[in-house]
């Protein structure tokens, strides 16, 4: 989440610093997270120069831990992203999630208590993204996709006018920061594939696709939007990753800046 949060200015993470509290300290548990720092720090190119370990008995309940840190990143001055350039006709393109990544889990919890189902349970959807024979709670706790080398990609080659990291506000509240007072984008639910996991919460929730869109980032986790006659040399950058087309930047008023075209017959009721 951090790296991510830095790319979308045009700066290169350069190091990772975390904060690991807890009532007693269990090496096998801090020793898995840790891991888990570092080989995220590996797939985002930045360094992981240290942090602070804190035993607080008394503070948390037995097993439990807080978890917090922070990225640093650089850009050339005058270089970062700010989006002012974007103009009416620009392309939105989509950089697909691993699923919920890291927001709208009150929500989740809800739904998974709704369900009925157990956290170790197996998912009740197809695959899709997911490795075959997991858990719902393995499913639902699938990594945040670390987008920083393949945005580096566009930043480097002067192919983006701004990125959008879609968390919590999902594609409707996030997108627009990037966007010029006047703009908004228009997307067409049929131009990605919604993920397994979240046909099978809104179907569980009963969750209208305005909800949807507005908690979750629903299939896409980033978005880049790059002129009309760099889109074919942004998505030969992005190749491998997934990424496609997803719509255009529009003129829009108001607070509603996203429209979403399609939901009713891409997305489930």
């Amino acid at each position: 989440m951090s790296v991510n949060d830095l790319i979308v200015q045009g700066a290169e993470p350069l190091f990772f610093l975390d904060y690991f509290a807890t009532g007693k300290l269990e090496v096998g548990i801090a020793t898995r997270v840790v891991a888990g720092i570092a080989k995220g720090c590996t797939i985002a190119g930045c360094a992981l120069i240290g942090g602070e370990t804190a035993e607080m008995p008394g503070m948390y309940a037995d097993g439990d831990y807080d978890l917090a840190g922070f990225a640093v990143g650089a850009v050339e001055r005058g270089q970062a992203l700010d989006g002012q350039n974007i103009v009416e006709g620009d392309v939105v393109i989509g950089l697909p999630s691993s699923g919920v990544h890291s927001n709208g889990y009150s929500l989740v919890r809800k739904l998974v208590e709704q369900s009925g189902l157990a956290w170790d349970a197996p998912t009740p959807f197809e695959s899709g993204l997911f490795d075959s024979g997991k858990t719902l709670g393995e499913a639902l706790l699938a990594p945040t996709v670390i987008y920083v080398q393949p945005a580096l990609k566009l930043v480097r080659a002067g192919a983006v006018k701004g990125f959008a990291h879609i968390t919590g506000g999902g594609l409707t509240e996030n997108i627009p920061r990037v966007l010029p007072d006047g703009l908004g984008v228009k997307l067409d639910a049929n131009a990605w594939p919604l993920p397994p996991v979240f046909g099978w919460m809104a179907k569980v929730g009963g969750l209208p696709a305005a909800e949807m869109a507005r908690t979750f980032n629903c299939g896409i986790g980033m978005v880049a939007i790059v002129s009309a006659d760099r889109r074919d040399a942004a998505l030969s950058l992005l190749e491998g990753t997934g990424a496609r087309p997803i719509g255009v930047v529009a003129k829009a008023d108001g607070e509603n800046r996203v429209a979403i075209a399609n939901v009713d017959t891409a997305w489930p009721k």
